[in-house]
């Protein structure tokens, strides 16, 4: 059944473009297409690289009707050709944003889109703005000393991660297409003077708007605050008309609102177990959805120290349980950044202040809600929270399961099954990847939380039958497990796509038992606990 967003199916030249970015700010002087520091401009025009042999891979059907795209459109040899970069539609303007933002912490000076190019902005049949833009279409004037490509691995990660987000319902950029390009691309993936090549690809990625924190950091770091206040008024008049006129008043009201967004998002993001693992500021979306999928991992077994990322494992700051953390840190950077426009510091720090406390409410109601309660209530539910979170990293504990398994066990058989020697349900005993660390301390120390629990439940007067249906609306049975993509990639550089396909399909009914994909629901096999692409992962692509 399509869904209301789109009146008919449409093709291509049916697209609606409007490229308000392009008409109302300012352009790069040059049009050269060479790597440089780009001055007084929000963007610069560049056309996407032809490649030899696109090819479709696979296509995102929500999407391609969100746009108002048939699948017969997205099935072609045409479309394959624009999502890839070699033919542009007559009303696109492709053109690279500039932006800057701090990584790991440190300023990097300008930055801006080195392998993404934005094709233009579609109105869809309901008057919804989506930005096509293509990752991997080759160099732009921020590529810096890359080439502004992407490989197979990456974009399959990518692809498949974007749209499993956006059905797990956590705020995210969208994907509609993974297209091959018939081309080959040196990629050296642990970084350690071994290249190889790999199969190349591009991703046509879809959101709002993809403005980032970065856009707004370059321009101040460099003294432009007239190139600011448009940016930052095209930005409310565009994608927050609700907030009304720009001006000084509104510009804390659009604060507070990206504020709450991103508090809004994490909640998201600890509530599947997923880890984004590249938290710079310029991968942080203006309109609080997840943005650039590189070495992002979920959490399997519960480790609430434990980052995907390669580069990022001696500092560990973009770990799991610290990205509430580093979302305020961001939100502090872009306060700096708009603060020339309002000159007033309270009002930003305030807004700073009601991030950590919209987080922490939002927080405490989400995992209420992971347990199956109607509401949070602190006095019994703080230490029940917290108890839980230390029993589940005190032994290699999969988070996924054990939410999802918990919500099959009445307050009688948690009770029953404390007051056992082996104190844990066998209905649990999935969820562990080490029996052996469940020492007897444990166990006991598990069993009493479990006769909390009960009591917890009874308490609420909940029944089973309601509990369950309010867990398993929120404790997702699939996720994109770090191995289940690498099996994906590994499949589909031998040609074979069907792994692909299969994923697409199972993620977009992540939360709904599907008795034919139970393998999918399984802890991660021991074989990937530490191969590359199953348990950690470089920013290379």
């Amino acid at each position: 059944m399509r869904n209301a967003h789109a009146k008919r199916p449409n093709g291509l030249d049916d697209l609606r473009f409007d490229n308000r970015f392009v008409r109302e700010l300012p352009a790069d002087s040059n049009p050269v297409n060479r790597r440089r520091q780009v001055y007084g401009a929000c963007y610069s025009r560049v056309d996407p690289t032809p490649v030899k042999a696109p090819r479709l891979v696979a296509f995102s059907p929500d999407m391609a009707d969100r746009l108002g795209l048939s699948d017969k459109t997205c099935q072609s040899d045409r479309f394959a050709q624009v999502v890839t970069g070699n033919r542009l539609l007559p009303d696109m303007q492709p053109f690279a944003m500039c932006y800057g933002g701090h990584q790991f912490g440190h300023w990097a000076g300008q930055l801006g889109d080195g392998r993404a190019i934005n094709l233009g902005e579609v109105l869809n049949p309901s008057g919804e703005r989506w930005v096509l833009q293509l990752k991997g279409a080759g160099p732009t004037p921020y590529s810096r000393t890359a080439d502004g490509l992407a490989v197979l691995r990456s974009s399959i990660r990518e692809f498949l991660c974007s749209e499993a987000m956006f059905h797990l319902g956590v705020p995210t950029t969208r994907a509609l297409s993974l297209t091959l390009t018939g081309e080959e691309v040196e990629r050296d993936m642990f970084y350690d003077g071994h290249p190889k090549l790999e199969p190349g690809a591009v991703v046509c990625r879809v959101a709002p708007s993809f403005i980032r924190f970065g856009n707004f950091q370059i321009l101040t770091a460099r003294g432009d605050m007239d190139l600011l206040k448009r940016l930052v008024d095209y930005t409310i008049r565009t994608d927050f008309p609700e907030l009304g006129e720009p001006g000084p008043a509104t510009y804390v009201s659009w604060f507070e609102t990206v504020c709450r967004r991103t508090a809004e998002m994490i909640i998201h993001w600890m509530r599947v177990g997923f880890v984004h693992g590249v938290m710079n500021t310029d991968n942080m979306s203006i309109l609080g959805l997840t943005i650039d999928y590189g070495p992002y991992g979920w959490l399997e077994n519960f480790d609430p120290g434990w980052t995907p990322n390669t580069t990022d494992a001696g500092g560990r700051r973009y770990r799991f349980a610290h990205q509430p953390g580093i979302a305020q840190w961001n939100l502090a950077q872009l306060a700096n950044a708009i603060y020339p426009l309002i000159n007033q510091a309270e009002p930003l720090e305030a807004a700073l202040a009601a991030y950590a406390e919209q987080y922490q409410t939002g927080w405490q109601t989400m995992m209420a809600n992971k347990l199956g309660l109607v509401a949070f209530e602190k006095e019994m539910d703080q230490g029940l929270i917290d108890e839980l979170l230390a029993i589940l990293a005190a032994a290699e504990t999969d988070m996924t399961i054990f939410f999802r398994r918990l919500a099959r066990l009445d307050a009688d058989q948690l009770t029953a099954a404390a007051a056992t020697a082996e104190a844990i349900p066998n209905e649990l005993m999935a969820a562990y990847y080490v029996p052996d660390q469940l020492t007897a301390e444990l166990r006991g120390r598990t069993g009493n939380w479990f006769k909390t629990y009960a009591a917890r439940i009874r308490r609420a007067g909940i029944p089973q039958k309601e509990r369950r249906r309010r867990m398993d609306a929120v404790n997702p049975n699939y996720v994109l497990r770090n191995y289940l993509a690498q099996l994906a990639i590994d499949k589909a550089e031998t040609g074979d796509f069907s792994m692909v396909h299969e994923l697409l399909a199972l993620l977009r009914r992540p939360y709904d038992e599907q008795p034919d994909k139970d393998v999918y629901a399984a802890r991660r096999p021991d074989w990937a606990r530490h191969r590359p692409g199953c348990s950690m992962l470089s920013c290379s692509s």
